[in-house]
């Protein structure tokens, strides 16, 4: 498997910049995990580690998969997680999120789909439309997703506000026509940390 930093590297070599968009602050960027709710991630299952280069956070998931047949229980069939974070940038800046990367592993059987879905904002602000990506069997291999946010519609922390950052995701299984004696799975955990979800963050200077 990629590394979680070669696959941040990778990932950033994709990204299209915002045109009003500020290099990324030198100083120490900190995320702190206030709280961590939903069946996908309960405490201490989900980490959070900002690049070297302060482009972009990643989040890694130790627990997080949906599953369906024989073995799995009636509500495993959808996962979800939902984290609320303090990002702590330095003085001056202020980010939006540009592009997030999402991966894991998935089994699918012939006949049964996986889906993941997600959505981030800013608290007390308006939430993000809910993205989703659909993934058909028979399918066994990792995957990756990747939404984009219009360079015009990227939302910014309001400067000089406190505002923590949301983030759910969910992934959902559909066993469909697959044979009820198999499992089929979606994953977006690493139990080694290397396959992390990757926010990239867009910068702007605050008016002082």
């Amino acid at each position: 498997m990629i590394s979680t930093l070669a696959a941040v590297g990778m990932a950033l070599s994709t990204i299209i910049v915002p045109p009003d968009s500020v290099p990324p602050p030198t100083g120490e960027i900190t995320i702190d995990v206030v709280t961590v709710n939903g069946s996908g991630c309960r405490a201490g299952t989900a980490a959070v580690a900002v690049s070297p280069d302060n482009k972009a956070f990643t989040v890694t998931y130790s627990e997080f998969m949906a599953q369906v047949g024989p073995q799995a229980k009636p509500t495993d069939f959808r996962k979800n997680c939902q984290l609320n974070l303090r990002v702590n940038v330095p003085g001056g800046f202020t980010y939006g999120i540009a592009q997030a990367d999402y991966r894991g592993f998935a089994h699918l059987e012939k006949g049964a789909t996986g889906t993941e879905r997600a959505n981030y904002y800013f608290q007390g602000m308006s939430e993000t439309e809910y993205r989703s990506h659909t993934f058909k069997g028979s399918y066994s291999d990792d995957w990756q997703t990747t939404d984009k946010t219009d360079i015009a519609a990227i939302i910014y922390h309001p400067c000089g506000a406190k505002r923590n950052f949301n983030i759910n995701t969910e992934l959902r299984l559909n066993k469909g026509t697959s044979d009820p004696k198999k499992t089929s799975f979606m994953s977006m955990d690493s139990t080694d940390g290397s396959i992390s979800t990757i926010y990239h963050f867009a910068w702007k200077k605050c008016n002082t």
